[in-house]
């Protein structure tokens, strides 16, 4: 168990607004520190994530990229697409996080934490901010990926930052969704049944490989209330050389994060039925 628990996660009741702000944040710092570290008993799972985007950058984008079948608006086929598949891979991390739930309450490891004065939604935030770090090391493979195929990326500070950023809120957004789905569903084998129908229809229907513009009504309609279409307007934007947001970085960054708090907060109050 990680070494962080072995501070206390227990806060007074009589404290005020900061030192219990204070005391929320490091709870949720606590939970995801200590889901970070399973990493370290299962390194192997950073290399097996990297084979699916590799097939995708590699054959879907080279043959694309050949046919030049799809309008990117002057943007290298390989290069609009690279944004994309660096937001799949995070939505395929993060939402199949669940299936982590349903194995920590059949070890018992709910029931402890559940009975802990730790908050419901330092538990879920803590858990949505460790599927961001683990989604970290998408973005080096997908940018290794790239950079090896001849993508222009864009290397300033800032955009990086950007980058890390958008990839952090977007897997915390997925993984909390599937959070709210492992305490309703309660098994895993209907988590996964509704994992695997979820993430197709959520990539499909977003602009991670195609534009908004090419789309017919229905899916445009449809898109424009996916998140994930927000997470790679933002990641197209700061990934690439000549990249730029349909939508702003502002509402991007703005609907990942509402949509973020809304299944923080519903999660937090579902969490509890994971055991029941």
């Amino acid at each position: 168990m990680s070494r962080a628990f072995a501070a206390p996660l227990a806060a007074s009741a009589d404290v005020g607004p900061v030192r219990a702000a204070i005391g929320f944040l490091y709870k949720t710092y606590v939970i995801a520190e200590f889901e970070i570290r399973k990493l370290k008993h299962d390194p192997t799972e950073l290399v097996t994530r990297a084979v699916q985007p590799a097939l995708w950058l590699l054959v879907f984008g080279e043959v694309f990229t050949r046919i030049r079948a799809i309008p990117t608006g002057g943007v290298p086929y390989l290069d609009f697409m690279a944004p994309g598949i660096l937001a799949q891979s995070v939505l395929f991390v993060a939402i199949f996080y669940g299936i982590a739930v349903i194995w920590e309450r059949d070890l018992g490891t709910v029931h402890k934490l559940l009975v802990s004065p730790t908050p419901r939604g330092a538990l879920v935030l803590g858990k949505a901010f460790s599927a961001g770090g683990r989604s970290l090391s998408q973005v080096a493979i997908i940018y290794a990926l790239a950079l090896a195929l001849g993508v222009r990326l864009n290397w300033a500070p800032l955009t990086l930052l950007g980058v890390v950023v958008a990839v952090i809120v977007g897997a915390g957004c997925f993984a909390t969704l599937s959070l709210i789905i492992a305490a309703l569903v309660k098994t895993r084998e209907r988590f996964m049944g509704i994992g695997q129908v979820l993430t197709m229809p959520l990539f499909f229907a977003s602009n991670a490989i195609y534009p908004l513009a090419i789309m017919p009504a229905w899916l445009h309609a449809i898109a424009r209330i996916n998140p994930l279409s927000y997470e790679v307007d933002a990641l197209r934007a700061l990934m690439i050389v000549g990249g730029t947001s349909a939508f702003g970085l502002s509402v991007d960054f703005g609907v990942l994060t509402g949509v973020s708090a809304l299944l923080v907060l519903i999660a937090a109050r579902v969490y509890p039925h994971v055991v029941t």
